[in-house]
């Protein structure tokens, strides 16, 4: 297993279920942008050294300079679902909720129309309830 010192320190030999996978890590935009730049302005002799103080691999420099290229320090953030905070998830939801709500209203308004129109189509062509009629009978 591998582990960092960070973890030595909060090691109390307790067993978790993720004990025996290595802990992932994630980079802030400023520390790959940072680093980026070290390496491009290091010596061909000095990157390695740079990437094994930092204990990274020549991939990690290759796909965040492309980020960086293709987008902006935007790029360079965390991937889009794990760095969210739970505000906006939670603002996601509720327009989902209002949305569905919106659409349950048009439905029901468009239903009451519907009987709106079928009830004053029968005053207007005669067809009365039959107890009113009856009603006008007796009276």
């Amino acid at each position: 297993m591998t582990m960092t010192l960070a973890d030595a320190a909060l090691d109390d030999g307790a067993v978790s279920p993720r004990a025996d996978r290595p802990k992932r890590r994630t980079f802030t935009a400023e520390y790959k942008a940072q680093i980026v730049a070290e390496y491009d302005a290091a010596e061909l002799g000095e990157r390695g050294t740079i990437l094994r103080r930092e204990h990274l691999y020549s991939s990690h420099i290759t796909e965040w300079r492309k980020a960086a290229a293709a987008g902006a320090v935007s790029a360079l953030g965390p991937k889009a679902g794990k760095g969210r905070d739970r505000r906006d998830r939670e603002i996601e939801v509720l327009r989902a909720r209002a949305e569905h709500a919106e659409a349950e209203l048009a439905r029901t308004r468009a239903a009451l129309d519907a009987v709106a129109s079928v009830g004053h189509l029968r005053t207007r062509f005669g067809r009365r309830h039959p107890m009113r009629e009856a009603q006008r009978r007796r009276g």
